[in-house]
């Protein structure tokens, strides 16, 4: 059985947005409190997180977690990989570099904007990760248990989205080859991104991401990256198709 929790499940700016007194900013349901996205998986008892944004301290903090045994990057806007200086606890409690997977590109951003890391003599404290490149056209093992990259397209920005068994994680979609599309066939739980009910140049909106579920042919979709034009939680999940779902951060599911 796999577990995931999404750790975050907010766009760019997170809700709510700063001086932004909208209905959903201003909104008492907790749900509507969005960090940047991100998940904490448990797969075959590796305990492994996708994307690490700026809000990656706080939301480790929340989980209670004190393991963790790599990250994987779907790209390298900063609110995906702006918190991977606070591995460090790992770094401290596990005795060991933090496995960092993620395409060669990424990776190579991953060294420029935190070289202070990766210098021969690194101060006392420093984070330490074990960058390892993988390609999107073939799995990967983690602990010897396989995942496979799912290139998207965030614009014309290539991203990767990665299935684990029976799960599939996608962010920062705005569209997906067909090539593509058949990896991600036969999940039974597809996560996906849905910024707003407007279309948007690198984003997929709410009808297109349900329309692009369908095509995947998945049990139970789950929508994150979200922002606060999308509206409320409680009254947009209402209006959800059977089988889809709005995520909110803390949703734990099991797979």
């Amino acid at each position: 059985m796999m577990r995931a929790t999404f750790l975050g499940t907010g766009t760019s700016q997170g809700i709510p947005v700063i001086g932004c007194a909208c209905p959903v900013c201003t909104s008492p349901d907790p749900r509507d409190s969005r960090l940047r996205s991100a998940l904490f998986l448990t797969y075959h008892n590796l305990h492994l997180v996708i994307d690490a944004g700026p809000d990656f301290r706080q939301q480790m903090l929340r989980t209670g977690e004190s393991r963790l045994d790599g990250i994987l990057l779907t790209h390298e806007h900063n609110d995906h990989v702006a918190g991977l200086d606070d591995v460090r606890p790992f770094n401290f409690r596990q005795n060991r570099d933090m496995p960092i997977y993620a395409d060669p590109h990424v990776l190579s951003e991953v060294t420029t904007r935190f070289a202070y890391a990766f210098e021969a003599n690194p101060y006392p404290g420093a984070p330490r990760f074990d960058i390892r490149p993988i390609r999107e056209d073939e799995p990967f093992f983690i602990a010897g248990h396989p995942v496979m990259p799912i290139r998207v397209w965030h614009g014309k920005m290539p991203v990767l989205g990665f299935r684990f068994g029976d799960l599939t994680y996608i962010t920062d979609a705005k569209t997906i080859d067909a090539d593509q599309i058949e990896k991600i066939r036969g999940s039974e739980v597809l996560i996906l991104n849905a910024l707003r009910h407007k279309p948007h140049e690198s984003h997929l909106h709410l009808q297109a991401a349900i329309e692009l579920s369908r095509q995947c042919g998945v049990s139970r979709t789950y929508f994150t990256h979200i922002s606060h034009d999308l509206g409320k939680c409680g009254e947009v999940g209402a209006s959800l198709p059977e089988g889809f779902f709005l995520a909110y951060d803390q949703l734990t599911i099991t797979i």
